[in-house]
């Protein structure tokens, strides 16, 4: 009898780290954190679209960059808007690498509260007038939350491992 309970505790255990695991890519959790990771980056950061960033992005955001140090949410829109949108060298885009992106769930005491998003990512500038150009790639995280009203909001970003295209 004690074998037998110590099995249940062992596939009770593992069980609870299957469930927790990275979701699928047909699973509709992993298709919610690509539609945000789409507004962040394809809305927010290549189209320019301060409004989606100021409603996507937690009042306290805490955004960590390997090579810029640690900036907050106002820091964050400005860096976008001077650097980003702004460049003098051309427009900077960002593009996920296919299949790289992936989520995992987290809950407390049975309930989804947050997803954390882990991927790598490549950057591109177009010069005025001439052909797009990959400058670079980089590997990200996020943490994303579930606000009172239900609503996604970015928490924290690592954006890390950058490396200039050769």
């Amino acid at each position: 009898m004690k074998k037998l309970s110590q099995l249940f505790t062992i596939a009770i255990f593992f069980t609870g780290l299957i469930a927790s695991a990275q979701v699928q890519h047909t699973d509709p959790l992993y298709a919610q954190m690509i539609q945000m990771d789409s507004q962040l980056f394809e809305q927010g950061f290549n189209n320019c679209n301060y409004k989606v960033l100021e409603d996507i992005l937690a009042p306290d955001l805490e955004f960590y960059h390997d090579q810029g140090g640690v900036q907050n949410k106002k820091e964050f829109i400005e860096a976008t808007r001077k650097n980003i949108c702004g460049s003098a060298y051309g427009k900077i885009t960002r593009m996920p690498v296919n299949g790289s992106i992936e989520v995992f769930p987290m809950y407390k005491n049975g309930v989804l509260y947050g997803v954390y998003v882990t991927g790598t990512h490549e950057f591109f500038i177009q010069p005025t007038g001439k052909a797009r150009q990959k400058t670079g790639v980089a590997r990200f995280s996020c943490l994303w939350l579930l606000n009172d009203n239900k609503q996604w909001i970015l928490k924290r970003v690592i954006s890390y491992d950058h490396k200039a295209t050769e």
